[in-house]
């Protein structure tokens, strides 16, 4: 008899686990997904900006890593990755916006680093020292990244360059984020006995291309978005996705497992051998509470953070003052609503295809949800003025698309590494977990905890199989 799996969650981890398993279990499993909201996709989304497609979720995926092109290789749609231009970010600190420096480990400066322009002279100077200091660090430990920063480099160097690089990337400050699960490698050059920060960061940092070659685009994208990987993925998994359901709990059977799916008052049961959770780290801690409970008190200590993007069109002529750069992040101390704004006509050449450039910006950090709590009207006017102030705009856009992310995005605070060594060990067999609380909040990463999840999955329900 073929296996049934339900896959709770129908963002980028759900449909990619869908697709994995598969390949894994054949044509004739019955694969459901399960997606609360209306649309698949999580927290991933295109929209029709002025007639393009434009996403307000992830922009971008890491290329260097395999996944994704795998992926696309296998869907059929490697010719719609493309690669960014050649237009470098910047960084607004100190009241003025120069560029991002270059020689730094995710914001922890390496020996080559040049931090002149960024920081003052004591700031830099504090930068300078710091090989210099004892260090004591005890092997193992994870620490706030922050905490570290500010220590050993001082106050700028955290909220100039770290905390917009990371906050960008997880919506939250530096100072709430703990180092292994943000900089792995770097908490393992420190481990190995490095005598300073900076020399870690020296040993973690990735070798030059060999043979002084230049090393391919480190972000990739899709020419029409991420609805291409999104439909990809639900088709050729051939799995029946149910949308605007809701699964109010998980049962343990004897044989299996029972999904109870929409309110009480009208519930109904779905039967199958095996379970994929790719939901968000609160929403997993509640299903897995009753089924495992050690593995739900550790995603119920996985906090997340709210943003917003605020999507902008605008005539060329309107903008003509904005730099040739790929974007710009805001400093922690600058007294500016949003965190970061990309250039995206300028970082991506096919979105300017009418030519009018698009813009977008990021609001929102773990902790500031009530910065959030204002109308869209409201949102879009403090954008154009953190635009005016960076850049001069004045101008209104002819279009504007805002998207709220409520709990979009996962913390790794200190400890987060153990919290998931939790969630997976204590897992019965038939049941799995995936998703951006686990090992990385990056597209890549999201697929990666899929299809381990999935393969995980497959080999349960067929270890019964090879035994006979």
């Amino acid at each position: 008899m073929s296996p049934a799996v339900a896959i709770v969650g129908g963002g980028v981890s759900g449909l990619a686990a869908a697709h994995r398993l598969r390949a894994l279990l054949g044509p004739a499993a019955a694969i459901t997904v399960l997606e609360q909201r209306d649309r698949i996709g999580g927290v991933l989304r295109t929209v029709d900006l002025a007639g393009v497609p434009y996403d307000v979720g992830a922009e971008a995926f890491l290329a260097r890593r395999p996944e994704i092109p795998a992926l696309l290789a296998e869907l059929g749609l490697a010719d719609r990755q493309v690669a960014p231009t050649s237009a470098a970010p910047s960084v607004r600190a100190g009241g003025r916006t120069g560029p991002l420096p270059a020689g730094t480990l995710r914001g922890v400066p390496t020996s080559g680093a040049r931090l002149d322009g960024l920081l003052s002279g004591a700031g830099a100077a504090a930068v300078a020292a710091e090989p210099d200091r004892a260090l004591r660090w005890e092997p193992g430990a994870d620490v706030s990244l922050g905490g570290l920063l500010r220590e050993r480099f001082g106050d700028e160097l955290a909220d100039r360059l770290a905390d917009p690089l990371l906050g960008g990337v997880y919506a939250g400050r530096v100072d709430a984020l703990g180092l292994r699960a943000t900089v792995p490698e770097l908490a393992a050059a420190l481990d190995a006995g490095a005598p300073s920060v900076t020399a870690a960061a020296d040993a973690a940092a990735p070798p030059p291309a060999p043979g002084g070659k230049r090393p391919g685009p480190v972000f990739g994208a899709l020419r029409g978005g991420y609805r291409e990987l999104l439909d990809g993925l639900a088709t050729a998994s051939g799995a029946i996705v149910r949308r605007s359901t809701t699964v109010r709990a998980v049962e343990r059977l004897a044989t299996g497992w029972r999904l109870v799916l929409r309110p009480t008052t009208a519930s109904e049961a779905l039967d199958v051998d095996a379970v994929l959770l790719a939901v968000p780290a609160p929403a997993a801690a509640r299903l897995l509470a009753p089924v495992a409970p050690a593995a739900a008190r550790g995603a119920g200590e996985i906090e997340l953070a709210s943003s917003v993007v605020v999507a902008l069109a605008y005539r060329p002529e309107d903008v003509a003052a904005l730099p040739p750069t790929s974007g710009v992040l805001i400093a922690a101390d600058e007294p500016l609503r949003v965190k970061a704004v990309t250039h995206s006509s300028t970082k991506w050449d096919h979105l300017s295809p009418d030519w009018l450039v698009r813009l977008r910006a990021s609001l929102g950090r773990f902790g500031e949800a009530s910065c959030l709590q204002v109308d869209d009207a409201e949102l879009v006017a403090r954008v154009r003025a953190d635009l005016t102030a960076l850049a001069g705009i004045t101008a209104v856009p002819v279009a504007v698309h805002v998207q709220r992310w409520g709990g979009g995005l996962p913390q790794y605070a200190v400890g987060h590494l153990d919290r998931v060594r939790t969630i997976a060990g204590e897992l019965p067999p038939g049941l799995a977990v995936a998703g951006s609380a686990l090992h990385g909040v990056g597209v890549p990463a999201c697929v990666g905890t899929a299809q381990a999840a999935a393969e995980r999955l497959a080999a349960h329900l067929l270890a019964p199989l090879d035994a006979h």
